[in-house]
């Protein structure tokens, strides 16, 4: 497959059903949940916890997994198989790790497994943030549902 670094718009495009994809996967094994499709705009508020893995290589890019502390907790707590009271404490491992898990199917389905290494995930939580790319390039968001929660995917590449 082409590197990004050719400017390919077109193939960087395709990789928005990829992503889906790779979401949708990680989270029916690890978590037994289905991810659907969310239409229309992103919820700006209430996704408070924020998990980023930085990919290297053949591909550059961050990938980040957004949703709420509630929805956090029921992914920890479906991962670990404990009652969502027990899994509290867990959730920003738990979306650490979901995060990490999506980049590693997303590069292997864009044929890049190889090619790409990941850096240790990241996880912001509060209220009143944004994330912001320092390297202007292109963006592609996802809106999923998980279990009605809203969920925000994003491929942020730099140019």
């Amino acid at each position: 497959m082409a590197s990004p670094a050719s400017g390919n718009a077109v193939l960087i495009m395709s990789w928005r059903g990829s992503l889906f994809d790779a979401a949708s996967e990680v989270f029916s094994m690890m978590v037994g949940a289905r991810l659907v499709p969310a239409h229309g705009e992103e919820p700006s508020c209430g996704l408070s916890v924020t998990g980023t893995v930085g990919i290297a290589g053949a591909m550059r890019a961050i990938l980040s997994v957004r949703c709420s502390t509630y929805a956090a907790t029921k992914i920890a707590s479906h991962m670990l198989g404990v009652p969502v009271e027990e899994a509290v404490a867990q959730n920003c491992d738990a979306i650490g790790e979901i995060c990490n898990m999506v980049a590693g199917q997303f590069k292997a389905k864009i044929g890049f497994e190889a090619e790409c290494l990941l850096t240790v995930p990241t996880v912001i939580t509060g209220s009143d943030y944004r994330v912001h790319s320092a390297a202007q390039g292109t963006r592609l968001e996802v809106p999923a549902l998980y279990n009605g929660e809203p969920l925000s995917l994003a491929l942020d590449i730099p140019k």
